[in-house]
């Protein structure tokens, strides 16, 4: 809840809570560091550390982000929206508070207002210092109040369902043409063609799908697809994208650098937020408009430029990984599993269903260790000795060598 300004006045003289060195928390619940403020989670990870306070703006905090905030260590969350939603079971916070982290809830807050990026702060239960004076106070998302927020949402799940459904109804009607394939699309120096396609999008388990995916890519050698930040992770695979489509906001420079085909994606009105980073950076690219999200995108791209198979990592295919995009109206994904179902296959059943090749590099230890055998054997062997001589003599006859 929100303080009043008699309570923050009276706060600036009560003794502040002794900071804990490093950013470490007490027993108390009370963690002391710099704070790191991000309205975008995806951005704001790639700068988190264990010792910082993270301060974000996420409403209803997806699996990705929660295990995105896990990965940097950090230990102490605020969150100026309620991570928990009502309408169904979000993993986010469940996953966040099952790691040991301190949430603490403090929706309509003006922290980012009130605050500055480094500045050191201190949260103690569910209050937020920067030094004497107490900035706001929120109500701490334990285990227990995750969890029966979690089951919650789970059981009125119904009703979120009715209202996706007719969200998505009223969009169709504007985004038809995804169906019809009627989508302006550029020339690629990458050929698509009967080849198979790979499309990683930076989702729910998208860097262990993309790792045991590893024999079919060196077998198959597929065309690799990024969206965003899905262009990171094919990097961290040891391999290079052909192409990353998306906004451009969270791949990294050094993705974007790759030498890769780069997409921006356009919407509708003509937006195209990914321009202003690839000109800065003086970055050639091409755009793509359509009123779809980038992973849709993809997806059609490679349809329309005729792939033999779409393969997805990290992309949305249940009912609660659409929920967890909370964006108004998922349309374009179903019209788009529509357009390309025939084709499309998700990683885990490719990873479950392919039997790889034993590859070269065992082909070539055996073939080794067979020609080795043969000369021990031959060197072991009289006989044999005595043969391999006379061959050779003939060999020198036959070739003319004196």
């Amino acid at each position: 809840m929100a303080v009043s300004r008699t309570k923050t006045r009276s706060a600036r003289n009560a003794p502040a809570p002794a900071p804990t060195a490093n950013g470490a928390g007490r027993p108390d619940g009370e963690f002391a560091g710099r704070v790191r403020l991000g309205k975008r989670t995806k951005r704001l990870v790639k700068r988190l550390t264990p010792d910082d306070i993270a301060v974000i703006d996420h409403a209803e905090i997806d699996r990705v982000s929660g295990e995105d905030l896990v990965a940097t260590g950090v230990r102490c969350v605020v969150n100026c929206s309620r991570s928990a939603s009502p309408r169904y079971g979000n993993q986010g916070p469940v996953i966040i508070t099952e790691a040991g982290v301190h949430l603490v809830d403090m929706p309509g807050a003006p922290l980012f207002d009130v605050l500055k990026d480094g500045e050191q702060v201190t949260v103690r239960g569910g209050c937020l210092y920067r030094g004497d004076e107490m900035i706001w106070e929120g109500a701490v998302q334990d285990r227990e109040t995750v969890q029966s927020a979690y089951e919650a949402g789970r059981r009125g799940i119904g009703e979120a369902l009715e209202a996706f459904a007719e969200n998505t109804l009223s969009h169709i009607r504007e985004e038809r043409e995804l169906v019809s394939g009627n989508l302006e699309l550029p020339e690629f120096d990458t050929t698509m063609r009967d080849r198979p396609v790979l499309v990683v999008v930076r989702g729910i388990d998208h860097k262990k799908d993309l790792h045991a995916l590893r024999p079919y890519v060196r077998d198959m050698k597929p065309v690799l697809i990024a969206v965003d930040g899905g262009a990171d992770a094919i990097l961290e695979e040891g391999y290079r994208p052909d192409i990353i489509v998306g906004d451009m906001d969270s791949a990294t420079d050094r993705a974007l650098r790759c030498g890769c085909e780069l997409v921006v994606h356009a919407y509708p009105d003509g937006r195209a937020p990914g321009r202003t980073r690839l000109d800065r950076l003086g970055l050639d690219y091409k755009v793509v408009p359509a009123p779809a999200t980038s992973e849709d995108v993809a997806m059609l791209m490679a349809a329309e430029k005729g792939a033999e198979l779409i393969v997805s990592v990290g992309s949305h295919f249940n009912l609660v990984e659409f929920l967890e995009k909370n964006r108004s109206g998922m349309s374009s994904t179903f019209l788009t599993r529509l357009r390309v179902g025939e084709i499309l296959v998700d990683a885990k059943g490719v990873s479950r269903l392919y039997r790889p090749s034993a590859g070269r590099g065992p082909i070539l230890v055996v073939a080794l260790a067979a020609f080795a055998t043969l000369v021990v054997v031959v060197i072991a062997s009289p006989t044999l000795g005595a043969l391999l001589d006379l061959f050779w003599l003939k060999l020198q006859i036959l070739l003319g060598i004196k």
